[in-house]
């Protein structure tokens, strides 16, 4: 837990057959840090699985998420440490996110909020125009109304995210790696 609100820069890089994703802490002054996760994720997997790594040589774990089930449109993904310790836990809405993107997510501490896209209208327009550049932002709210978790679409050319992660009044924040996992989650299985 740290004492200041956490800003990470999210950036995919695509290649023929697997989604790779790079995790940079972003400082006060805006500039992005030094690599801190990458993952690749399979294209087309029956039971979806990402692992978050040191750097690209993929030798040292750090966290990753793994689905319950095989291809459901509501499955249940844990997140877990490089030990496999649950660190948290996500699913889809499937029903809700007919009109508008709802993720549910919670940690073993207790935690449950949801995750919606911030803006409705763009919500409805991405279910029927395919608009590669369209940005569209995503916010977790826990049950009391805090917000522990935003997901904003950056202006790129590649898909590029800023994930926020704030300290609550309370001194509680959501451990970076479960936002980290939300976050590629919100990228790669978002048309599921």
């Amino acid at each position: 837990m740290t004492d200041a609100t956490q800003r990470f820069a999210l950036r995919q890089k695509i290649t023929l057959m697997v989604n790779r994703y790079e995790l940079r802490p972003i400082g006060p002054d805006g500039t992005e840090g030094a690599l801190v996760a990458f993952a690749e994720q399979k294209r087309m997997a029956f039971k979806e699985q990402v692992t978050f790594f040191t750097d690209e040589t993929k030798t040292q774990p750090v966290f990753g998420f793994k689905a319950r089930q095989r291809l459901d449109l509501g499955a249940t993904y844990d997140v877990t440490d490089a030990q496999g310790n649950p660190i948290g836990e996500f699913r889809k809405d499937f029903k809700k996110s007919l009109l508008r993107s709802t993720w549910h997510l919670s940690t073993p501490d207790g935690l449950t909020s949801m995750g919606q896209e911030r803006n409705a209208a763009i919500a409805i327009i991405r279910r029927f125009v395919d608009i590669p550049f369209l940005l569209f932002h995503f916010d977790f709210t826990a049950s009391d109304g805090r917000v522990i978790l935003s997901s904003e679409r950056q202006r790129s050319l590649r898909d590029r995210y800023e994930l926020t992660v704030p300290v609550l009044d309370n001194g509680w924040q959501l451990d970076w790696r479960v936002a980290a996992a939300m976050g590629v989650a919100l990228d790669a299985l978002q048309a599921r």
